[in-house]
């Protein structure tokens, strides 16, 4: 009769192998088997089995006080924290026994021969039969050991992981899963330490994280060893990256590239001790990203390979070792948040008045909720925290849990969206507010805020308890309707929370949003900055663009990015994207702004659109705007990209807008290009079969089309009686657009709140013919039920 197996080199164990060594060992070896031919890197190993582990319960005859102390622990006789203490000194006093100390000696020994390392340093990792499953979500409940050489390290730390199934967080976990305490049992993974102690490391997930978004790789990355996110005391580097194109090796599908602070990193410990401290990062380190663009898409196709191995949405983990600059996958697990959600529909909040900003950081989840403050230091004070109370602290842990489920929101000074703060308040539905940076020293004990993680990837504390609204938006039962309804979109932060409402594209993406909102700074004064006045401006221009290669890359990457971003969710459907439509006064509120524009005293129909961009004073500026489309068409690979022109006056400025974009290789046919002009000035309409022959089609802007065919000041308050879009003038020129544009077999559609407001307004335009409406994401699903009402009383 041969020996029990207490040992097996990971590349003799798949995932068919979760009962013997756990689901976090099963999932390497799957992929050593299945994924490195495919360049998905994983480093060698073994595992200690759930025999190991069951021989080592049996010989230090563990089974009755360990169930002894749990019951004891059930009918309150002693605290949770009393009984794992208990029975963790049970192991840690135990015995390993001679026939598995014999096993893991070899296994390691074998292990240096195969790496070629003289006591190879290797992370000793636990891996319970119950975690990593799409049902239950068991990241963090036990412990793992870093840094760890010799065979006499090595199974001492096996023995401190078969403790740490007892850890309290993990017993409080396994009680509200329903998990049998005697039916788990924990398998130990010894795997080469990747040296990424001297590079980086992260976390990723083939997931939005946060909308559940299925054709994004978001990758977290910081100096040092993956621990510092995990435990949420490093602010990582972001990067969001489009799945759909990461086959073509033509484009770089990086959707998002966000710098975190990076102040402490994960490193060994300079004494030849075994293990882990956190050091202070240098301030090259902190002013630089961790990964370059090819280590970006390499780490998002490993996880895109991982994703299709597996069949279902993974989170995983990675390094890069700093004498190879190979990159790693460390470990993968099911994701368990997203793929547990059935989306019928989606809660959307909306603040019903705005208050002072106290502090930001990012958001978790997509709610709003309000209470009074109570700021912990540390778990040992959490007798204190009141239930319905915000949870303000530095950060979290898994034994923070408790806490958490007490709270009504979350607060953390540190950490990232891959965070354990931002991955347990997900599964729990928590608004949180993650590396706010000073949350626990500005606000103060029982103070009223709101946190509102609505308004996009930044989420935000507000002074007292504002009224807020929340309203179910039901995917169900939506009809398909011959007019297309699409959506107007400003804030890029916010467009991937909109991917599953089946909507035709976006009708409108308004450039000015994003560079008043992300980018702030005037292109000129990017372009040009000694001619912007004062030295505290230009100082501060200097400061936001240092980590770019000039002021005009900061605005062409920042603005190609987020015009990606908003292009991503909707793809392959059209994202029609307006050219910047700032009035003159606007303008000059950007950052170094005033150097740059004129005084007029009537903006509205002054400097603004198709006239600035071949201008001698701007048309610079719009060479960036130009480059930021190609890039985001190009290089990232957004065919789907219309190029809208606003505010065209005259056939002569429409040719005079068209050759510059055609100079900076924007041509209308070209590369599937196809270019709108905005129908908002009676001209268009007036010379509409001339306008059809030089663009791809119209969009009627009902704003100032009103002001200008009606006359009237749109901004007005003595005469807002007399602006209405639905005045006969107006509609008769929208009609008569429509009419003549088709004849010219080109598309009009419109973009406004008018059909939102009125069933009427929207029956016109479809009794009119128009080819898409486009729409708020609030407004979407009532402006559809309009247009299904009026398609089906045209056909009666």
């Amino acid at each position: 009769m041969s020996n029990p197996t207490y040992t097996l080199n990971f590349k003799d164990v798949g995932i068919k192998d979760v009962p013997s060594v756990g689901g976090k060992n099963a999932s390497l070896g799957e992929m050593i088997q299945h994924l490195s031919n495919l360049n998905v890197h994983v480093p060698q190993g073994f595992a200690a089995t759930t025999n190991a582990y069951w021989l080592f319960w049996q010989e230090n005859n563990l089974a009755a006080p360990v169930l002894k102390l749990l019951k004891s622990f059930e009918n309150s006789d002693i605290t949770l924290q009393e009984s794992g203490i208990a029975i963790r000194e049970l192991f840690l006093n135990g015995k390993m026994p001679e026939e598995l100390t014999a096993q893991i000696k070899k296994s390691y020994i074998d292990l240096c021969a195969e790496t070629k390392i003289e006591n190879v340093t290797v992370a000793v990792r636990s891996s319970a039969t119950a975690e990593d499953l799409p049902e239950a979500s068991f990241a963090g409940q036990h412990e793992s050991y870093l840094n760890v050489s010799g065979s006499e390290a090595v199974l001492k730390a096996c023995q401190k992981c078969f403790a740490s199934l007892f850890t309290d967080r993990a017993i409080t976990y396994r009680n509200l899963n329903n998990i049998a305490h005697e039916k788990v049992a924990l398998s130990v993974g010894i795997q080469m330490m990747v040296r990424s102690d001297k590079a980086c490391s992260g976390v990723m997930f083939s997931i939005d994280t946060e909308t559940g978004f299925p054709d994004a790789v978001i990758i977290n990355a910081a100096w040092g060893l993956g621990e510092g996110i995990v435990l949420g005391i490093v602010d990582p580097d972001e990067y969001k990256v489009f799945k759909p194109f990461l086959d073509d090796p033509n484009l770089t599908p990086i959707i998002q590239r966000n710098l975190g602070s990076k102040l402490v990193k994960v490193v060994y410990k300079k004494s030849r001790e075994a293990g882990t401290e956190v050091v202070v990062t240098s301030k090259v380190e902190q002013s630089r990203f961790a990964l370059n663009e090819e280590e970006i898409i390499t780490l998002a196709r490993s996880a895109k390979l991982i994703e299709q191995h597996y069949g279902i949405p993974m989170d995983m983990e990675w390094a890069k070792d700093y004498s190879t600059n190979q990159l790693y996958i460390l470990q993968a697990r099911p994701e368990t948040i997203q793929t547990k959600r059935i989306e019928d529909g989606i809660w959307s909040y909306k603040l019903n008045e705005t208050g002072q900003i106290l502090t930001h950081g990012l958001s978790i989840g997509e709610a709003i909720a309000s209470g009074d403050v109570c700021i912990l230091s540390n778990i040992a004070e959490a007798a204190h925290f009141p239930d319905g109370a915000v949870l303000v602290t530095s950060k979290t842990d898994p034994d923070w849990l408790p806490l958490m489920r007490k709270a009504s929101a979350l607060i953390t000074d540190h950490g990232g969206r891959t965070s354990h703060a931002a991955i347990v308040s997900r599964e729990l539905g928590l608004p949180a507010v993650i590396g706010t940076g000073n949350a626990s020293n500005i606000l103060s004990n029982k103070q009223p805020v709101t946190v509102s993680c609505a308004e996009g990837d930044q989420g935000f504390i507000y002074a007292g308890k504002i009224a807020y609204e929340k309203e179910l938006l039901s995917y169900e039962n939506i009809p398909e309707t011959k007019t297309k309804i699409m959506l107007n979109i400003a804030n890029p932060s916010v467009a991937l929370r909109w991917w599953r409402l089946p909507a035709d594209g976006i009708g409108l993406a308004r450039m000015e949003f994003i560079i008043s909102n992300n980018i702030k700074i005037h292109p000129m004064a990017l372009i040009d900055i000694d001619k912007v006045r004062g030295r505290d401006i230009r100082g501060q221009i200097v400061a936001m663009t240092k980590h770019y290669k000039s002021g005009e890359a900061y605005f062409v990457e920042k603005l190609a990015l987020d015009i990606a971003l908003i292009a991503a969710g909707s793809y392959p459907n059209s994202v029609i994207v307006r050219l910047s439509d700032f009035k003159t006064n606007e303008y000059a509120n950007l950052i170094g702004g005033e150097a740059f524009e004129p005084h007029e005293d009537n903006p509205m129909i002054g400097w603004r659109g198709a006239s600035r961009y071949y201008d001698e004073n701007y048309k610079a500026a719009f060479a960036l705007e130009c480059q930021a489309l190609k890039r985001v068409r190009e290089f990232i690979g957004f065919k789907n990209v219309i190029i809208m022109v606003p505010f065209c006056r005259t056939l002569g400025e429409a040719d005079a807008v068209l050759e510059k974009m055609a100079k900076h290789g924007l041509v209308s046919g070209e590369n599937e290009l196809e270019v709108y002009v905005m129908a908002e000035i009676p001209s268009n309409i007036i010379l509409a079969e001339d306008f059809a022959d030089r663009f791809d089609g119209f969009s009627i802007g009902s704003n100032d089309l009103t002001q200008l065919t009606l006359g009237i000041d749109r901004d007005s308050d003595k005469l807002s009686d007399l602006f209405d879009a639905n005045d006969p003038a107006v509609t008769s020129l929208i009609k008569n657009l429509i009419e003549r544009a088709h004849n010219k077999d080109v598309k009009v559609g419109l973009c406004g709140q008018a059909p939102s407001d009125d069933a009427e307004y929207a029956r016109m335009l479809v009794e009119a013919g128009i080819d898409s409406i486009s729409v708020t994401p609030d407004s979407f699903i009532s402006v559809k039920n309009k247009v299904v009402s009026a398609e089906a009383e045209l056909k009666n």
